[in-house]
């Protein structure tokens, strides 16, 4: 899709990623692809190369957790990670202010305040992994080494497989 075409948030992600020297090819699905299952669906790929961008508060700081399909965050784990007393997910105004994206759309870039983020190891086994590119709508394949390079994320264990995974 031509980013003229794309709402401003997806746009807004793929100047993110221009911005790091990536051209990012968007793919709409109007079913929307809020879901790790519906976008494994839409795209025809493994759930586990869904990217889930899991926005968290550890104690106080917002941190990005950029999950597998297949997985869940064990906070306990994210919380260690962070240095942190507890951890648990951001409430939708929280998430907002800080990404400057609405739950369901995040994207694993592109946010309007810088974030830790750590990846889950299971990504880093793919080729091409899938991410939200800043809709519920909207998604982008990428490289999860790249993944890795625009975002500044550590790989770390901190999740748990998903219920029926």
């Amino acid at each position: 899709m031509s980013p003229t075409s794309l709402p401003a948030s997806a746009a807004r992600v793929v100047e993110a990623a221009a911005g790091h020297g990536l051209t990012l090819a968007v793919a709409e699905f109007p079913d929307g692809t809020r879901t790790a299952d519906d976008a494994a669906a839409a795209v025809g790929c493994a759930v586990d190369q869904i990217v889930k961008s899991m926005i968290f508060a550890a104690d106080d700081e917002i941190v990005l957790a950029l999950t597998s399909g297949a997985h869940q965050v064990d906070p306990e784990a994210l919380a260690r990670l962070a240095g942190a007393g507890r951890c648990g997910r951001a409430d939708a105004d929280r998430v907002r202010a800080v990404t400057g994206y609405a739950i369901g759309g995040v994207p694993p870039f592109g946010h309007d305040h810088p974030v830790r983020t750590w990846i889950d190891p299971h990504l880093l086994g793919f080729d091409e992994v899938w991410a939200a590119a800043g809709t519920p709508r909207h998604v982008f394949p990428i490289a999860p080494d790249r993944l890795m390079a625009i975002t500044g994320a550590v790989p770390a264990p901190f999740t748990v497989a998903a219920s029926g995974a």
